[in-house]
């Protein structure tokens, strides 16, 4: 007999790429896909212009936004109702990059856009690379100081902006001195990862060899025949919550859509 106390929980995350510009596909993807939870990235809108009363009439009434003008800014869209909503500050620059919520039902959950890093990789000649590793650095420090904690029902979801594994690219030797996939990105974000002993929720169900992508670049004139992909966007589970995952997807169809984010949603199922 299935235990009663054990209820389903649907998250997904996703780099919208402008919330306000895209907000017919957000409502197709919530009715598409009925989650309980859609973390955003990339949203580009203050808070008081943050399209809310669509995605409330579908249903996610409880929303934690922390968003700037035009740029960066993240948010939480939920069904069920949050214990508590914060934000820590892991960017030097000011931008908005992170939300954390407690839901009622006790997961925690951290919402994070971490910095492309500009086009050049190197912090020396290029700020916004030096920017990029800074938070990193900061991720780290902060789930190693909270380490004692790692028992408890935490996820960490987002555009991590790294793809860490050689089959997270479309071509590992050809990108090694591109942004988001170098050696001192990945083995900073490997460092984020071991400090509170994160589980990679997509390789826990995809084998490590096997190619597997959540973003395609504009540039190509076809995204889906060149297939030229990277995996930047992550839904880590700690291992007080590992054990209940139970699926994930990169919905991949998606970027097919009119009007597209360059992204498309990773979605994973938990029995919690």
């Amino acid at each position: 007999m299935r235990d009663r106390s054990v209820a389903k929980l649907k998250i997904a995350t996703w780099n919208i790429n402008s919330v306000r510009h895209r907000i017919a596909l957000v409502a197709r993807f919530l009715r598409d896909e009925q989650p309980d939870v859609l973390a955003l990235q990339e949203t580009k809108v203050t808070d008081d212009l943050f399209p809310a009363d669509p995605i409330r009439k579908l249903g996610y009434v409880h929303q934690a936004i922390h968003g700037q003008k035009a740029y960066h800014g993240v948010a939480i869209l939920s069904r069920l109702p949050f214990r508590e909503t914060s934000t820590q500050d892991f960017c030097r620059e000011g931008h908005a990059r992170h939300m954390g919520v407690t839901l009622q039902n006790g997961v925690e959950l951290h919402n994070f856009y971490v910095p492309a890093g500009g086009d050049i990789p190197d912090p020396v000649l290029n700020g916004k690379f030096a920017h990029k590793l800074h938070f990193l650095q900061a991720m780290e420090k902060f789930f190693a100081a909270r380490k004692s904690r790692k028992n408890d029902p935490v996820l960490l979801v987002g555009d991590l902006n790294v793809a860490p594994l050689e089959s997270d690219v479309w071509s590992h030797k050809q990108l090694l001195d591109v942004v988001s996939h170098t050696p001192i990105e990945t083995k900073l974000l490997g460092e984020a990862q071991a400090a509170f002993e994160w589980t990679d929720a997509t390789r826990r169900f995809v084998p490590p060899d096997q190619k597997i992508y959540s973003w395609w670049s504009y540039r190509a004139a076809d995204w889906e025949a060149s297939d030229r992909g990277r995996r930047l966007d992550h839904v880590w589970a700690s291992p007080g919550i590992k054990d209940a995952l139970t699926s994930q997807k990169i919905v991949k169809r998606m970027r097919g859509w009119q009007k597209a984010s360059d992204h498309v949603p990773v979605v994973v199922e938990l029995d919690v």
